[in-house]
């Protein structure tokens, strides 16, 4: 089965679907049958990194799929560890070499890791690989409006996206304006608070009830009218097709509200602050 998704246009021209599938802890064949099967569902964005070390896994679902390649677009990120330039172009180079693709599509810096500060190094690292054919579009992950600042004023490139923690608990208000304002476009990790008490929420529930949709569709699609990017995870067939189908019903201002009313302080899932956080 196909699902028609619609597409964004990042600030380098680059077209990405607005929900995409997230691979985090999906691993060897299991894992690869998993991604096989959502994008047999219709999903074009895949999501991975080296640090989830399953980049070889995302590369043979790829493979195993009867979609062209060049219909895809696959994601991965730069660890922490390898931020100095020389270090970033080789890791970079593994990457593809785990996958055995030719190019990524969107490849970002995992964290800032703002102690080491070697972020702009790494950037620097993405911006050269991207004249080299290797990546198509570079963002970040997990960098506050500082951290990109800085690495526009030292290069003269800024993120097409950042892909960062955002969901009903944590709606990155702040984080998502400044976004906008610099047309830099928003992804949500974790859209689903992980399926935690989030997925309980009576407030949603009602919500979900009125739609006659799920709780996890309605967050999706409350995801999709804030202009943010989900890339939720699941092994389920049934579950991967019902993460799609969020494009038949709207939310209205007052429900927006009602969910954004629910974020929290400390909403966080594991409370990784970019301001100190460091990633390896």
């Amino acid at each position: 089965m196909s699902t028609s998704i619609p597409e964004i246009t990042l600030n380098d021209g680059v077209t990405l679907p607005v929900i995409g599938f997230g691979t985090y802890k999906l691993n060897g064949n299991e894992g690869a049958d998993a991604i096989n099967n959502a994008i047999n569902a219709g999903y074009r964005l895949i999501d991975t990194a080296y640090n989830y070390e399953n980049e070889g896994t995302v590369g043979e679902a790829v493979r195993r799929s009867s979609v062209p390649r060049e219909e895809l677009r696959i994601t991965s990120k730069l660890p922490g560890r390898y931020q100095a330039y020389d270090k970033a172009v080789t890791t970079i180079q593994e990457s593809l070499y785990r996958a055995n693709l030719d190019y990524y599509d969107l490849y970002l810096i995992h964290w800032p890791n703002p102690n080491q500060g070697n972020y702009v190094e790494a950037w620097q690292a993405l911006i050269d690989a991207k004249k080299w054919g290797m990546i198509r579009s570079i963002g970040v992950c997990n960098f506050l409006p500082e951290h990109m600042e800085r690495l526009e004023k030292e290069t003269g490139t800024k993120p097409s996206i950042n892909q960062i923690e955002l969901h009903p608990f944590f709606n990155q208000e702040h984080q998502r304006v400044w976004h906008e304002e610099h047309n830099v476009k928003t992804e949500s990790w974790s859209p689903l608070a992980r399926a935690s008490a989030v997925l309980q929420n009576e407030t949603i529930r009602k919500i979900a009830n009125h739609h006659d949709k799920s709780i996890s569709q309605v967050i999706l699609r409350w995801h999709y009218q804030l202009g943010a990017v989900p890339i939720p995870k699941s092994t389920s067939p049934e579950r991967q097709l019902e993460n799609l189908s969020i494009f038949d019903f709207s939310l209205n201002e007052t429900e927006m509200n009602m969910i954004l009313e629910l974020t929290r302080p400390d909403g966080r899932i594991n409370d990784q602050d970019p301001a100190t956080y460091e990633e390896f």
